[in-house]
């Protein structure tokens, strides 16, 4: 009964100590956003900056499953090399080493301090402040980490459960079945942090010898890929090839330290046992990251060759229109709303460019542009849909000025898609048109393009909206949209003069008069989404709402 109990216990802490984590690690995520996006800007192909900033963003975070799985979902989306990743990934097992050491700690008697830590954190969770509610899930995680360690600890204070594990181990004392039982229990508790916070309570009670416990923790680096390669489950080959290169490295620094070990046990074990008991194991788990890291870093390019011969290209796969976004980012909100902007940045210059080629088809009747047009259409649209669903899945996960920031995404998401639409039906004027056998005069095209090039410094000025580093003058982009209404009332008139003249057909008129109300539309829209970025509140003039 009492090794039932001391079971019941151990379930219980690891329990405990996972749920600490999860908490721990998402408000962690929550309160470094904006350190995380300032870390994540400086990726370059540097691959000494890519460690850095791997180990920062995980030591910030207290995750590598989520950094890693961050990677991944930049490189599904475009946004990040495979070398890059491979950087940040290295980086990564580096950072997540912090949890050790902090798992460590729970050998100086902190139990009541834990709970303390956990209610207060409760207490702070139930304030309205999003602030407030983030520290205290920090708070609260942290005191439910020791407190299910605390728990883990009391079930090996049983000396039949402690007698029970020791026979295990003596009956496995193969450092082969070791690696796989450290690879095994990883991968299903989905965390390596549980798995050495285990074997750190086990080795400290003497429930499990030191030497096996080293060869356990280093199949837990491995089981902890399985996170990763599950996340690359419906991904592109880019993606896919991620998850591979994270298990290699992985694999690779395991095979290096069992053979080290396997040979010179008794010399390894030694030198560890200078290390303070407390700490062997996070020092150990240390240098192991530290040294794969060292070892591999001058072979990355070798690592991402042997990736790509793994997981061939698909010669029938798509390419994605999205170029940023991916709902793995989702477990980084601060990171999700910068690439979301990146990926409607990407949205307006489709738009723009359909634009411009729509609008030069209906002046020269040139259609050779005319399958290009239609086929970014359909992207705009496409990425028009994803943007909307993400900012859905987003919106609940940020609060604050993020939460107003995406607010304006929907609105700009759509105007620049009826920007979209507005191309495509100068396109199909332009098909008409030239079906008809008839065109534009000198004079009137004179006038469009003038009309045109007011709305072209339009796009230019709303888009700068973006660029939180641009000043952009609201005023100014007020100034153009009344020069675009006025022109638009000029080219009417100019239209039904040449009308009265009879130097222009009724026929030719729908189609100048649909052009130019359609431009006039397209500076409404750019107007609406100035406003929307630059001034979310409504507190300024907003142009009137168009379709």
């Amino acid at each position: 009964m009492e090794i039932f109990e001391s079971i019941l216990a151990l379930l219980a802490g690891i329990g405990v100590f996972i749920t600490g984590m999860n908490m721990m690690s998402s408000s962690l995520q929550k309160a470094a956003g904006p350190g995380m996006k300032k870390l994540i800007g400086k990726i370059t192909n540097n691959r000494f900056a890519g460690v850095g900033v791997g180990a920062a963003v995980t030591a910030l975070i207290q995750s590598s499953a989520a950094t890693t799985v961050m990677a991944i979902g930049f490189v599904n989306a475009g946004a990040m090399t495979l070398t890059q990743a491979t950087s940040i990934i290295m980086g990564a097992n580096i950072g997540t080493t912090i949890t050790g050491v902090l798992v460590s700690f729970s050998s100086l008697n902190v139990s009541l301090y834990a709970s303390v830590l956990a209610f207060i954190g409760v207490m702070m969770m139930f304030i309205n402040k999003p602030r407030v509610k983030t520290v205290g899930g920090i708070i609260c995680g942290l005191g439910l980490i020791f407190i299910g360690l605390s728990l883990m600890s009391d079930a090996f204070d049983n000396d039949a459960i402690r007698g029970v594990f020791q026979d295990i181990f003596t009956a496995i004392d193969f450092p082969l079945l070791l690696l796989v039982l450290g690879i095994v229990f990883t991968a299903l508790m989905q965390s390596s942090s549980a798995m050495t916070g285990l074997i750190i309570v086990m080795a400290s009670s003497g429930a499990i010898a030191f030497s096996s416990a080293l060869y356990v923790i280093l199949g837990a680096n491995i089981g902890t890929c399985v996170t990763a390669l599950i996340a690359t489950v419906g991904t592109t080959t880019n993606a896919k090839r991620t998850g591979i290169i994270h298990l290699l490295f992985n694999l690779a620094g395991t095979f290096v330290f069992t053979i080290v070990i396997w040979v010179f046990e008794d010399w390894v074990v030694d030198k560890l046992m200078l290390i303070d008991e407390t700490f062997r194991i996070a020092i150990f788990h240390i240098i192991f990251n530290v040294t794969t890291t060292i070892l591999l870093l001058p072979f990355i390019k070798y690592l991402v060759k042997l990736a790509e011969l793994i997981i061939r290209d698909k010669k029938d796969e798509r390419q994605n229109a999205l170029k940023f976004i991916d709902d793995r980012l989702l477990r980084t909100p601060a990171i999700a709303v910068m690439q979301v902007k990146k990926e409607i940045e990407n949205m307006a210059n489709l738009s723009k460019t359909n634009l411009e080629k729509a609008f030069n088809v209906i002046i020269t009747q040139e259609t050779a542009d005319g399958e290009e047009i239609c086929k970014r259409e359909d992207e705009i649209d496409y990425i028009n849909s994803e943007i909307t669903k993400f900012l859905i899945k987003l919106s609940p996960l940020v609060s604050g000025e993020a939460l107003t920031q995406v607010g304006s995404y929907y609105h700009v998401v759509n105007d620049i898609e009826r920007i979209g639409d507005h191309a495509q039906n100068f396109y199909d004027a332009a098909i008409e048109m030239k079906e008809q056998g008839i065109h534009f005069s000198d004079a009137a095209v004179v006038e469009l393009k003038a009309m045109y090039d007011t709305i072209d410094k339009m796009y230019d000025l709303a888009m700068k909206t973006f660029d939180t580093t641009a000043s952009v003058n609201l005023h100014d982009l007020d100034v153009l949209e009344e020069e675009s209404d006025e022109q638009k009332k000029q080219l009417s008139m100019a239209h039904f003069e040449r009308l009265s003249q009879e130097n222009c057909t009724m026929e030719l008129g729908g189609f100048f008069t649909s052009l130019i109300a359609g431009l006039e539309r397209v500076g409404d829209h750019l107007t609406n989404i100035g406003y929307s970025i630059q001034d979310p509140t409504g507190d300024q003039k907003k142009a009137s709402p168009v379709i």
